[in-house]
Formats: C-alpha cells, sequence, structure tokens
C-alpha cells in the first residue's frame, strides 16, 4: 500500500501481538505525533508524519527493538511495545499515530553480512546528540525555496534529527531514501518514497 503523505492512512489498528509476529529488521516506524515540535514538522514538511525510526529484531532476547533519534535522548533504542503501551514510562501508548512500514529493496539488498554492518554503524551512534539547530535550518530552506532560492549542499554534523539518523543507517547498506527538494530529509521523505509500503498500525 502506498502511503500518502499529506492524509493519514485508511488502516485500521491491529494488536501489537498480532503485528509483532511479521516485522522484519530493517521496516521502517512511522509516527504522527501531537506534540509541540511533532506540529512544527508536520508543519514544516506539509505532511502528517513528524518522526521515523527503524526496528531492528533481537530474537535471542524475545525484543523488538526501535532505533530513533529523540529530541529529550538524542540517538537511543527502546522496545517497540513501549510505542503501544509505555512510551516515556507514562504507562500510555504514544501520543498519535504509530505505522510501521517496509522498504521493497531491504529484502533483496540487505543480506545477515550487511545486516550485521548496519546494527553495528546505528549502535555506534547511540549517545549522539538530537541535532536540534536543524529544525531551525530545515525552517529557513523551506521559506528560502518558497523565494526560488537553491538548495543548499548538505552538510554533516555529529547531531541527528530522527530522519537524518534514519537515513544515514540505511545509507551505510546501500539503501537511499532522496532528500526533497528543499535540501534536507524529513521523516515525510521516508513515507513518500515509492519503495516504501505500509505494513500495519499499531498505535
Amino acid at each position: 500500500m502506498t502511503i500518502a503523505v499529506k492524509t493519514y492512512p485508511k488502516l485500521k489498528k491491529q494488536s501489537y501481538i498480532t503485528v509483532r509476529q511479521k516485522l522484519q529488521s530493517g521496516d521502517i516506524l512511522l509516527c504522527s505525533g501531537s506534540a509541540l515540535l511533532s506540529k512544527m514538522i508536520q508543519k514544516g514538511t506539509r505532511s502528517v508524519w513528524s518522526h521515523v525510526g527503524f526496528i531492528i529484531r533481537l530474537d535471542v532476547i524475545d525484543r523488538v527493538m526501535v532505533l530513533e533519534s529523540v529530541e529529550s535522548a538524542g540517538v537511543r533504542t527502546v522496545p517497540l511495545s513501549h510505542y503501544v503501551r509505555d512510551y516515556k514510562a507514562t504507562g500510555k501508548a504514544y501520543p498519535g499515530r504509530v505505522y510501521i512500514a517496509r522498504h521493497r529493496d531491504f529484502a533483496q539488498k540487505v543480506n545477515a553480512k550487511r545486516m550485521n554492518k548496519l546494527s553495528q554503524f546505528a549502535v555506534d551512534l547511540f549517545g549522539y546528540p538530537y541535532d536540534k539547530d536543524e529544525i531551525v535550518r530545515i525552517t529557513a530552506r523551506i521559506g528560502l525555496s518558497l523565494f526560488g532560492f537553491k538548495k543548499s549542499d548538505v552538510k554533516r554534523d555529529r547531531e541527528y534529527i530522527c530522519s537524518e539518523y534514519a537515513w544515514e543507517c540505511y545509507n551505510a547498506v546501500g539503501i537511499r531514501i532522496p532528500y526533497n527538494k528543499s535540501g534536507f530529509i524529513a521523516p515525510a521523505d521516508f513515507a513518500g518514497d515509492k519503495g516504501v509500503r505500509l505494513i500495519a498500525r499499531i498505535v
């Protein structure tokens, strides 16, 4: 199912237990949040999407983990189940909508060796800070693009917003989500990629 960017997908929620069984390492977590920063991202990118991460299965300890970068903690990992029933230790689900998607090239391009490379690359970035300044730069680039200015070159630093972190990890194994015309990568760019298909809604 192709994922809409400006409207919510018409997909009913499924139980976490049902969805958990069919999840694969590399699957994409797409969120539409209700917090202030989420609303800023949605408005700035003209989409319903405010957050993106990806999944790694750790079957040896019976856990499905989300790898992501969040404003409060930087690059981190948490069990996917936290999004469903204990987000930020509140005893409640994530305040918004949570979907799982899959990139068609992941199964074709990522074997066990490359999955190991992805995992190592992703874990090596744990603890890196969230790039709060990038939100400001994104807003500025959106404004400039409206007046016909060309996008600036993408500059790498050691801080990551959620979509930058997911992009870097996917890029490490040869899967490239194109940057948008304003010169940044956002959750909406993952949702809007032609290779990405919706799997389920869990919140």
